[in-house]
C-alpha cells in the first residue's frame, strides 16, 4: 500500500524522501521484522538522467516505498531549491550500516552479478556474522529478463526467507526485473544495489571516505572501471543542461515568487466518486506545511481501487512536496492499473511542474492492467492494516 504520509518531493522529476541514514536503518529493519513490502531506491544522477527518456526506470523510483538520494550533486541541488534532503544516503553506505548494526541480524540474498562475486559475497557476510548474513544467491547471468522470471527461479528466493533480496543485474535490467516480479516475492525488503555485491565480494574497491565526502566518488570508480568514463561524461553534460534550464531557473522562482503570508490556507480539497471514478477538485495555494487534506483525499482515492481525476483548474501554487505527492498518486494508480489524469492546471502550476522535470504527470494515463496486477492487489489489501515501510 502507498504511504501518503512519506515526507517525499519531486527532485528532477523524481520522487525522494526527505530523510537521513539513520532514520533509514531503522524504518528497513522495522520492515523486515514486520515482513512488510518495502521496495527501496536509490537513484542517483545515472538514473535521473536515464529517467528523463525512459519512462519504465522513472515508474520503478515512483513505485518504491522509500526512494534516496544517492550523491552529493543531487543533495546540493536539494539545497538550492529548499528541498530539506540533508545527506546523501547511497545504497552501499545503507548495506555497510546494516552490516555493522546491532540487534537483530537480517538475512540477505543475493541476485546477479559478475560470476562468482554473489558467492564471494554470500562467503563472506557469512563470516563476519554482524548485522546481515547471506542466505542465499543466484549469479542469474545474462539471460533475458524472462529466463531471471522462471517459476523455479522466483521459488528459490522465497524458499529462502531473507529478509533483504539485493539484486545486481545492471541498473535499467534489474529495475524491469524487479517491477515484473515483485508482487510474486515474499521478500519484505527489496533493492537494486549494483555495486555492492562486488563491494562486499572485495572484486571493487569504494572510494576513500574523504572523496564520498566532497562528491569525488565517481572519480574513484572511473580509477577502479575506466569504462565507466563514458557514462559519467554524458550524465555530467545531461546534469549541466538540466541545471541551467530547470534547476536555476526554479531557484529563482522560488526566491521571486513566494506565495503571500497566510494564503496557503484558502487552499480546499472537494473529493466525490462518480461510479467507476475518483474525482478531487483542489483550489488555492498548496505548499508542505499544508498537504494533511490532500494526503488524506490521495489516500481515499488509491484505496478505493478506482479511475482517479484531478481538477486543477483553481489551484494556484504549488510546491516540489505537492508534486512530488501527486507522483505517488501516480504510482498507485499504475500499479493497480487504473487510470490517472490531471484536468484544468493553469500556467503556474504547469511552469513549477516543468521545471521540477515532471511533465508527465500531464499525460493520459488510461486503465491499464500491469503484469501481476493480480497479486499485487492482494497484497495491498492484505498490508491494509500492517504498519508501512
Amino acid at each position: 500500500m502507498v504511504d501518503f504520509q512519506r515526507n517525499v518531493f519531486c527532485l528532477l522529476g523524481l520522487p525522494f524522501d526527505a530523510i537521513n541514514m539513520a532514520d533509514t536503518v531503522q524504518r528497513v529493519r522495522d520492515a523486515a521484522a514486520r515482513r512488510v513490502p518495502c521496495l527501496l531506491s536509490t537513484p542517483n544522477t545515472n538514473w535521473v538522467v536515464n529517467c528523463l527518456a525512459d519512462g519504465q526506470s522513472r515508474d520503478s523510483a515512483i513505485s518504491s516505498d522509500l526512494s534516496l538520494a544517492d550523491g552529493r550533486p543531487l543533495v546540493w541541488i536539494a539545497r538550492l531549491l529548499d528541498i530539506p534532503i540533508r545527506e546523501p544516503v547511497p545504497g552501499s553506505t545503507l548495506f555497510d550500516w546494516l552490516r555493522s548494526v546491532s540487534g537483530r541480524q537480517l538475512s540477505v540474498f543475493f541476485f546477479g552479478g559478475v560470476d562468482g562475486a554473489a558467492e564471494k559475497a554470500c562467503r563472506r557476510l557469512r563470516m563476519e556474522n554482524q548485522g546481515l548474513t547471506c542466505v542465499g544467491f543466484d549469479s542469474a547471468g545474462f539471460g533475458s529478463i524472462e529466463d531471471m522470471s522462471r517459476d523455479e527461479v522466483i521459488q528459490r528466493i522465497n524458499m529462502s526467507k531473507a529478509d533483504f533480496l539485493v539484486v545486481a543485474l545492471g541498473a535499467k535490467k534489474g529495475q524491469a526485473w524487479i517491477e515484473r516480479n515483485r508482487a510474486c516475492i515474499s521478500v519484505p525488503l527489496i533493492s537494486h544495489l549494483g555495486a555492492v555485491v562486488n563491494f562486499v565480494a572485495g572484486t571493487v574497491r569504494r572510494a576513500p571516505a574523504w572523496m564520498q565526502r566532497l562528491g569525488l566518488e565517481w572519480l574513484w570508480r572511473i580509477k577502479e572501471e575506466p569504462g565507466l568514463w563514458v557514462r559519467y561524461f554524458r550524465d555530467g553534460f545531461t546534469l549541466l543542461a538540466l541545471l541551467a534550464t530547470r534547476v536555476v531557473p526554479y531557484a529563482w522562482y522560488l526566491r521571486s515568487n513566494k506565495p503571500d503570508a497566510g494564503s496557503s490556507s484558502a487552499g480546499g480539497v472537494e473529493a466525490r466518486d462518480e461510479q467507476d471514478e475518483c474525482v478531487i477538485t483542489l483550489s488555492g495555494v498548496w505548499t508542505r506545511e499544508d498537504l494533511a487534506r490532500v494526503r488524506d483525499s490521495y489516500e481515499r482515492a488509491s484505496l478505493a481501487c478506482k479511475d482517479v481525476r484531478l481538477n486543477l483548474h483553481a489551484t494556484t501554487y504549488v510546491d516540489s512536496s505537492f508534486v512530488g505527492l501527486t507522483i505517488l498518486l501516480l504510482g498507485s494508480q499504475k500499479q493497480l492499473g487504473k487510470a490517472f489524469h490531471i484536468v484544468g492546471a493553469q500556467e503556474p502550476v504547469r511552469r513549477i511542474v516543468r521545471y521540477c522535470c515532471a511533465e508527465y504527470l500531464f499525460a493520459s494515463y488510461p486503465a491499464a492492467l500491469p503484469p501481476n496486477a493480480a497479486e499485487t492487489l492482494r497484497r495491498r489489501r492484505m498490508s491494509k492494516e500492517r504498519v508501512r515501510c
